[in-house]
């Protein structure tokens, strides 16, 4: 982890709460599939992939905001069963949250945790989510989806930002 004490920039701050994001749905999804606990998980990520250099060329993982990190996953862990509710609102009966990728599962977690416990705006988390799952899935539709599932769940936690 970089330990300088230079200010960041805006660019910076935005990229590191992008990360966060990123490694949230990670989290989450490691949570998932491993059975670990959220402390557990956190702790791993801290240790070992914030900032982790991941190759010889010292390509790096970069630095993610620790704080909103911590707070989507403990959010997302607190808030499941409501934050799986509207997810299960916004699908179509058929395709019920435990139906869906498990991936997509921790971006809609670590969304709806952003949504219903922080102040961002709306669109901005949508933009933030939609531009993940295009991390995850370059070739596929998911993207879309991924823009309508947490519109309508924004829409539902908060219609005041509509």
């Amino acid at each position: 982890m970089s330990t300088t004490g230079a200010p960041l920039s805006g660019n910076q701050k935005r990229k590191m709460k992008s990360a966060a994001r990123l490694y949230a749905v990670q989290a989450l999804f490691q949570m998932e599939h491993s059975g670990q606990t959220s402390e557990q998980v956190v702790g791993e990520f801290l240790d070992h992939r914030f900032g982790a250099v991941l190759d010889e060329d010292g390509a790096e993982m970069i630095e993610g905001d620790v704080d909103l990190f911590r707070k989507l996953v403990g959010d997302a862990v607190n808030h499941q069963a409501r934050i799986d509710q509207m997810t299960d609102r916004a699908l179509v009966a058929k395709w019920p949250i435990a139906r869906i990728d498990p991936t997509l599962r921790g971006l809609f977690r670590a969304a709806g945790a952003e949504m219903i416990e922080s102040d961002t705006p709306p669109k901005v988390v949508i933009t933030e989510f939609v531009d993940i799952a295009r991390a995850f899935f370059p070739e596929g539709r998911e993207a879309s989806f991924v823009n309508a599932v947490p519109d309508h769940m924004a829409r539902e936690a908060r219609p005041e930002a509509f």
